[in-house]
Parts: C-alpha cells; sequence; structure tokens
C-alpha cells in the first residue's frame, strides 16, 4: 500500500505581486505535506485554464474563497485515501469532477493548487527532493537563469493590467555554472541602471524592483543598446545574450490587425514586427524572445521562427497546452515552449506537454511567475530543461551545491536556432 491522503484544506492568502491567492496544504499518513499557492499571471493567454474569482467588489472581485471552499468541499473527499505518489490518478479524478473543459467550475486555481501540492507531498513521502523526484537519476542540468532588470518604453497603455510589457533580461549562458551566472546577471544589471542614470540625468528614477523606462526613452532599441554595451563593459562579450518578452498579444489591436505601442509608438503590421525583429536579432546578442506576435498567429510565428533564426518561445501562444502545441507544431511555430503548471491546471498535463515538446525537437522554458516560484526550479532540474525565468534562486543554489560535480551546464546548447 503506499502513502495515502489524509487531509486537503485550503484557505485564501495574500501572495507575491500584491496578488490574492490560494493555498493548498496536502497531508499523507506518514506525515508527509506539500503546500501550493498558484497565482494568475501578468500576460495571461485566452487558452489558459480558468482560475474560479469571487467576483463583487472585495478585493476588486478578485478574492479566491470561492476556489478555497471547492478545495474543502468537493476535491478534497474525491481524493482524501488515494495514493500521494498517483499524480495522473489525482489529476485525471480531478478534471473528472470538475466536468468543464476548462476546468472553470471547480477552478483552475484550485485543481492546480492541489496538483502542485500532491507532487511535492509525494516527494516528501519518497524521501526526494522534488527534482530528483521529477526527473531521477538524471536530473542533474543546472539552468541557465534569465534574469530580468525592467521594462522598456510604454508607448500605448492598453487598459489593463497586462501593460508591464515588454520586459528584458540577461542570459549568462557562457558563465559555466549557476551561481556564475546570478553574479554576471547582477554585475550586467548595475552597469545598466548606472549608464541609464548617466543618459537620462533628469528622467531615469530605478525602482525597487527593476526599471521602468516609460517616459524616458523614445524606442525599446535604446534599452538594447544599453544592455549590450553593459555586457561588453562587464566582460562577458560573446558569453551572456539578451532575451526579452514582446507579449506582444498585449499590444495587438484586432479590429485593425496592427500593433500599436509595441516597443515604440505608432502601428505596426505582422511584418513590421518581424524586420524589426530581425534588425535586433542581427545587431544585438539576442539568444530568445519570447510572443513575438498575437496569440492567435500560428503561421506567423513560424514565419517569425524561420525569419529570426533564434529562439523563438511561446508562453500566450501556448499555455502549456498539450493541444495548441500540436497545432504549432504542424506548422513550425515557434521552437520553445514556455512551462507554466497554472496555464493548463494540473502537473500531469504539463508534464504531457513537455514531453510533447520534447519529442519534436522544442524547448522547455520554465518560468516561475505563477506562485510556483519555489518549486519550479526543481521542475528545470528534474527536466533538464537547462534554462529558467525567474523561480527561488536561493532554491537553485541549494541544488547546486547539492549536485556539486555532478551538475551539468549546456552553456549555447540550451537555445534553439544559435545565431551568435
Amino acid at each position: 500500500m503506499g502513502d495515502r491522503i489524509t487531509r486537503v484544506s485550503a484557505r485564501e492568502i495574500l501572495a507575491t505581486r500584491g496578488l490574492v491567492s490560494l493555498e493548498v496544504t496536502v497531508e499523507t499518513e506518514s506525515g508527509a505535506c506539500g503546500k501550493a499557492t498558484p497565482d494568475s499571471g501578468v500576460s495571461t493567454g485566452t487558452y489558459e485554464a480558468k482560475f474560479l474569482l469571487d467576483g463583487g467588489s472585495r478585493y476588486r472581485g478578485l478574492g479566491a474563497r470561492k476556489a478555497a471552499a471547492a478545495v474543502n468541499t468537493e476535491i478534497a473527499p474525491a481524493i482524501v485515501g488515494m495514493d500521494v505518489t498517483d499524480q495522473a490518478g489525482i489529476d485525471l479524478a480531478m478534471i473528472a469532477l470538475d466536468g468543464t473543459p476548462d476546468k472553470r467550475r471547480l477552478g483552475a486555481n484550485a485543481i492546480v493548487g492541489v496538483s502542485l501540492a500532491v507532487i511535492k507531498a509525494a516527494a516528501q513521502s519518497c524521501g526526494l527532493p522534488l527534482y530528483r523526484y521529477i526527473g531521477g537519476p538524471d536530473a542533474r542540468t543546472m539552468p541557465i537563469p534569465i534574469v530580468g532588470i525592467g521594462t522598456g518604453g510604454r508607448y500605448r497603455d492598453p487598459g489593463s493590467s497586462r501593460w508591464l510589457k515588454p520586459s528584458y533580461e540577461f542570459a549568462a549562458w557562457g558563465a559555466g555554472s549557476y551561481s556564475e551566472a546570478i553574479y554576471w546577471s547582477w554585475e550586467c544589471t548595475e552597469a545598466t541602471v548606472k549608464m541609464l542614470r548617466e543618459r537620462y540625468p533628469d528622467k531615469f528614477a530605478p525602482a525597487f524592483r527593476g526599471i521602468a523606462l516609460a517616459g524616458v526613452i523614445q524606442h525599446d532599441r535604446e534599452l538594447l543598446e544599453i544592455m549590450t554595451e553593459a555586457i561588453v563593459n562587464t566582460g562577458h562579450e560573446g558569453k551572456m545574450g539578451i532575451y526579452f518578452d514582446c507579449a506582444a498579444d498585449t499590444y495587438y489591436v484586432r479590429d485593425i490587425d496592427r500593433y500599436v505601442g509595441l516597443f515604440s509608438a505608432g502601428e505596426k503590421t505582422r511584418d513590421d514586427v518581424i524586420a524589426l525583429l530581425k534588425d535586433w536579432v542581427e545587431t544585438f546578442p539576442i539568444v530568445s524572445l519570447e510572443d513575438p506576435l498575437h496569440e492567435e498567429d500560428l503561421e506567423g510565428h513560424a514565419l517569425a521562427t524561420r525569419e529570426l533564426g533564434i529562439e523563438i518561445v511561446g508562453d500566450d501562444l501556448f499555455t502549456t497546452n498539450p493541444e495548441r502545441l500540436r497545432q504549432a507544431i504542424e506548422l513550425g511555430a515557434a521552437n520553445s515552449m514556455v512551462l507554466k503548471i497554472t496555464q493548463v491546471g494540473t502537473v500531469t498535463e504539463a508534464l504531457d506537454a513537455c514531453r510533447l515538446a520534447l519529442r519534436n525537437g522544442y524547448n522547455v522554458h520554465p518560468c516561475g511567475s505563477r506562485g510556483d516560484t519555489d518549486s519550479i526550479g526543481d521542475f528545470a532540474v528534474g527536466l533538464n530543461t537547462g534554462q529558467i525565468r525567474g523561480g527561488d534562486r536561493n532554491r537553485l543554489l541549494a541544488i547546486e551545491e547539492e549536485l556539486g560535480g555532478s551538475a551539468l551546464w549546456q552553456g549555447k546548447g540550451a537555445y534553439k536556432g544559435w545565431r551568435q
């Protein structure tokens, strides 16, 4: 007999980024315990599983009491007594219990909260670190950290919480270890802020959580020039790259089929965006970029993948959804998939998407922006993805120390379509 689940509970909490969230706890008869706090995202794709929110005026409708009740009154009775290591069985039971195609009845936040808490409890039950439980003895590749510095200029307000894009980041692929890559990224961030102070003394004011250049620069190209100079000035030329999340859907106006305010003021067609990005890829040390076009434009993403010749990452494009990924594979749209377990709603479905991506030559690009900050690093190492955006850096430093000399580092091999 396996280790049975004895208790499942949930409550509303205040979580990261000032959001209201759900905290789910799963306990077993052996005393193992897993907790998860799923968050909604800043840039949210149409095809994501739907969170259950309270509505009304409290917390502007974003409360999580209904989702907590779904866990406590429906999900808990359905899975208490199940073997905690039966991840697929538990996840499929919750999907069937919900009965909707997008998990809207019980709430994707309720379901994924339980799913993530289950896998953490299962790892603890087996006496294994989570990355080892996920990947077995082969789990030993430390990911290149993609370290954000902030956002570019703001040339239009789309009128939603999603306007804090595009975001720009450093990727120290040549560092040789996770800890060294973190240090190199810190050096480049400091050099970037120093140059911004010098070049825009009357406009630039650094913020606590990264730079925001609205009203400071006239075109995001200015930021890429400074980031590239920072790489050179810190001695990391040829060993460090730039990553950015376009989140182009945020700036896409469907009525006119134009991107308004993306990277600079004014309107851009699909061809304009691809031509601009192609120039940047040829000019700057860009290793990877995310969601360069709107989320419905699979053909455009296929064109961008061919034209740009670098790693093109699908986030809003795929939403960690195997069905969306299958459609993209047929067209050759993008060549890397963001892993956000909260987007699809269960660990099982997310891992299915990862396996499908890897079988078809796509990279997997874990991102810890959805309340799974403490565990996404374990998924990155467990799946040997070779890169990660966000996540708990201290957790990854601990994993690196734990792996010691057995740790692997992919370097530039972590990226698709290398052109630098």
